[in-house]
């Protein structure tokens, strides 16, 4: 293990072997991000380029490109997250800003006055407003999910780094990184 010390930050560079891989479209890594996982590589040993705020605070303001971090130690990690994953946390977003108006609705108009009419139009007037609420905040993730890919493409490519154990889980992450369209894909003795 070595560590390189800056005023700024310290890296602590891991001397274990990581394949590493730049790609041009989501669709593509996420492909590759399944056939990896399902080879038996685990998901803490698969990470990507951080954000780009992430990266300011790492690396300075500089206009960076992803070809130039595939090999810099103090490039920031991000783990993968998937479609499917966003997904259910929009799901989960909206369906909970409906419950929450709905059930605050609930709460005030079920009392003995009250009827079944007026509680049913309080929790979907209650509801509704929520509903949006969640689904504008859901939106906004989604969004944001894409933006993150779409700046890495603008600035080069998608970066992917695998660490791998031995020789032969190199040769089949590197083969299936250039089975999905991934480029310059490599291998570096070291991880972070």
């Amino acid at each position: 293990m070595t560590a390189t010390k800056d005023a700024d930050h310290h890296t602590t560079v891991i001397k274990i072997p990581e394949a590493v891989g730049v790609f041009d479209s989501f669709e593509d890594l996420q492909k590759a991000f399944y056939d990896l996982r399902m080879v038996g590589f685990s998901r803490y040993d698969i990470s990507l380029l951080g954000a780009e705020d992430t990266l300011k605070e790492k690396l300075g303001t500089a206009y960076w490109r992803s070809p130039e971090l595939e090999d810099d130690p103090d490039a920031p990690r991000a783990a993968f997250v998937s479609e499917e994953a966003i997904g259910e946390l929009e799901g989960g977003i909206a369906g909970g800003f409906f419950f929450l108006g709905s059930y605050v609705a609930m709460a005030a108009m079920l009392t003995a006055a009250s009827t079944l009419a007026a509680s049913i139009a309080a929790i979907a007037i209650g509801g509704v407003p929520a509903a949006v609420i969640g689904a504008l905040l859901a939106r906004r993730v989604g969004q944001h999910h894409k933006d993150y890919y779409a700046k890495q493409i603008e600035h080069g490519g998608i970066l992917l780094w695998v660490r791998v154990k031995d020789k032969e889980h190199e040769d089949l992450a590197t083969k299936i990184m250039k089975e999905h369209s991934g480029r310059d894909v490599h291998v570096h003795g070291w991880s972070e």
